[in-house]
């Protein structure tokens, strides 16, 4: 399993801005599957806390109206560095065997308005989440999800007899 770990090169405005992605050898019969992992709740004093005129930038698209409530989820559903290595020590340990990288690295500020939190997305035949904390044995203090989009991924080519 590799482990690809970016840090920043200058020191981020706030604590949390870290992003995570599991790659999975083998998941709904496809392989190599990028999981975009996210928090699906956080604290709204934290959230009340944040310079938002300091830390969200301009829209992707000028001709389309953003909403800057949904463009701070993306902020909020990051992982702090501490968050980010006590999920990728767990990662490590529990799916070791079912991951062919880990990948970690920092938001970049300010965070364009406009683009779609992870905790936005929805789920369908194609779209998925993977709500790690209903997984037995869940040992994290905090809930994690992935988002994954199987139609990014090659289907596994299943070799006949």
């Amino acid at each position: 399993m590799r482990l690809n770990i970016i840090t920043p090169q200058n020191e981020l405005p706030v604590k949390r801005g870290y992003a995570i992605s599991l790659i999975i050898k083998n998941l709904k019969g496809y392989k190599d599957v990028e999981v975009h992992l996210f928090r699906p709740e956080w604290d709204e004093d934290e959230a009340k806390s944040y310079d938002w005129l300091k830390l969200l930038g301009d829209p992707i698209d000028r001709n389309v109206p953003v909403d800057p409530i949904s463009s701070r989820k993306i902020l909020l559903e990051s992982f702090t560095i501490e968050e980010r290595d006590v999920i990728i020590d767990c990662m490590k340990e529990r799916y070791a065997t079912r991951l062919s990288a880990i990948n970690s690295r920092p938001l970049d500020f300010p965070i364009p308005m406009g683009l779609i939190p992870l905790c936005e997305i929805p789920e369908d035949d194609d779209i998925g989440c993977i709500r790690f904390e209903e997984i037995p044995n869940y040992t994290l203090p905090f809930p994690v999800h992935g988002l994954y989009i199987l139609s990014q991924h090659e289907p596994i080519e299943w070799e006949m007899d």
